[in-house]
């Protein structure tokens, strides 16, 4: 299915028996640097994880004949949604020398596989390890696994890539999974982020820019009327996935929070068509630009929360070179209705966000957990928190509306007896513990996430900018600082709930 050893030991190997060192215009010194850098660095490549989902039993493959304009979609939407499994495709009609996975990255469980962490302790090691970054190592020396296929100019096209056009009504495939770089002309910083990519044709597609970090660089561009030099990453490490949709700070260069999580450098190599820098072992390098002074029309597109995005103007990214991986592995992020990986990738950075922003309110509350609810596409939080005192839940929950991402408009406290995570227990608790006129309340025009449709736009701002209500519901029990009226709210679950296993009790043959 996958080959590991074509990866960063694979790379190793070429350093190790290179040869012409002074064709590569390379030192005995400088080789045996590198090489000692490199030496223990883990494998940082998507086909490493999907081993691990393979061997844990999350992966499903699909051996028979699918069509990507036409059931694909539904193939992994379904495979996760109601079998809990990721999908690896390997019979895909007119994609003979691709594969392709998705719903790889949907719940708590697969990303503690990838980053090789508890599902406990995933929110407080990711927020520790995210605030030490780590720069990655940069050689342009010797071949990487991305460049073991190289095409150029008009041998470049999308139309080769198995993309995927997911819901009904979308305009056409788009690339949903793309990472893209972009360099900061003044600082030459690198940003990297995640914007979906309607193909057009086999060398154009759509780029959609919100007013965030890669749209300050493209206007630092235009300003110098020049086109933006773009590279799209397709396929790599959790860590460096998540690392590029994860909201930090301008002029932070996201592969080192990348480098943080994976405890070592990212490896990187030079682009072949444009002066920026990508992950060696990534599947799928689009090279490129934003041209200067084009747009069209692209979508409609099913985004994160269930909805569909309207058809609206976008950028357009013109293709210089694709290169790839031999048996190149295409990852289709899946996005519209919930639960996909779109959901849960943003969700996952929200939830730490959120967390670090609540650490520091009242000195710090008993917060157990955070959780962004795939099924409220982005836009339910529910903080399971111990209040000590009356009033406190609420100021738990104005502060989670407030924190660094505008997506959460419904956030609902629920106490420590209550998994955030089961909508049933929540519901439970909000129809037992919730006095409507006292529990709920809601915070009339205020900012909200830009894909909320039953927001209106803002004159001011256009598409990007909405302006809503936010609402917030207290579904605690009595703060621990009332201890009678708290234990009049015990839940009445069956004697000896905790001991018992179910599984105790069942003869081996169900488990077949």
């Amino acid at each position: 299915m996958m080959k590991e050893s074509d990866g960063i030991r694979g790379f190793i190997s070429d350093v190790r028996n290179t040869s012409d060192v002074q064709k590569r215009n390379l030192s005995k010194t400088k080789k045996h640097e590198l090489i000692g850098k490199v030496r223990n660095i883990r494998d940082q490549s998507l086909r490493g994880y999907l081993e691990k989902l393979d061997k844990s039993g999350e992966l499903l493959r699909i051996t028979k004949e699918v069509n990507p304009a036409e059931n694909m979609g539904a193939i992994q939407w379904k495979a996760y949604n109601e079998l809990g499994k990721a999908t690896y495709f390997n019979n895909i009609i007119g994609c003979s020398e691709w594969t392709a996975c998705s719903q790889i990255l949907t719940d708590r469980k697969k990303w503690s596989l990838g980053l090789n962490l508890t599902e406990d302790e995933l929110l407080t090691a990711m927020s520790k390890k995210l605030k030490s970054p780590i720069s990655p190592l940069i050689s342009s020396n010797f071949p990487c696994p991305c460049k073991e296929v190289i095409k150029k100019d008009k041998d470049a096209s999308l139309l080769d890539l198995p993309i995927v056009t997911q819901s009904e009504k979308d305009g056409g495939p788009f690339i949903a999974s793309g990472m893209a770089i972009l360099k900061d002309p003044d600082t030459g910083i690198r940003n990297m982020s995640i914007h979906r990519m309607q193909v057009y044709d086999a060398n154009h597609s759509g780029f959609i820019l919100l007013p965030r970090q890669a749209r300050i660089i493209h206007e630092k561009y235009k300003e110098r009327g020049k086109n933006t030099p773009v590279v799209v990453v397709i396929g790599v490490h959790p860590a460096i996935f998540f690392s590029a949709a994860y909201t930090t700070r301008f002029g932070v260069d996201e592969l080192s929070l990348a480098g943080g999580l994976l405890g070592e450098p990212v490896l990187l190599t030079k682009a072949e068509t444009v002066d920026i820098e990508v992950p060696a072992e990534a599947e799928i390098i689009l090279e490129g630009e934003l041209l200067l002074g084009e747009q069209r029309f692209e979508g409609p597109y099913g985004e994160v929360p269930g909805t569909y995005a309207e058809a609206e103007s976008a950028e357009v990214f013109r293709i210089t070179a694709i290169t790839h991986r031999k048996e190149p592995i295409y990852y289709s992020l899946h996005s519209g209705m919930p639960s996909t990986c779109a959901q849960a990738t943003t969700g996952l950075g929200i939830e730490i966000a959120t967390m670090e922003h609540l650490a520091k309110v009242e000195g710090g509350m008993n917060i157990h957990d955070v959780r962004v609810v795939p099924a409220g596409g982005l836009m339910l939080l529910v903080l399971k928190i111990t209040p000590k005192f009356e009033g406190q839940a609420k100021t738990a929950l104005l502060a989670s509306l407030s924190g660094p991402y505008l997506h959460p408009k419904l956030a609902i406290a629920v106490d420590d007896d209550i998994d955030a995570n089961d909508l049933r227990q929540v519901m439970w608790s909000i129809t037992t513990r919730v006095h409507a006129e006292r529990d709920i309340v809601t915070i009339n025009n205020t900012r909200t996430f830009a894909l909320d449709k039953i927001s209106p736009t803002t004159a001011e701002g256009g598409q990007f900018e909405r302006l809503g209500t936010k609402w917030m519901i207290d579904a605690t029990k009595p703060a621990t600082s009332q201890p009678k009226s708290r234990a009049d709210f015990t839940r009445a679950l069956p004697k000896n709930f905790e001991s018992v296993d179910i599984y105790d009790f069942l003869p081996i043959d169900c488990f077949k």
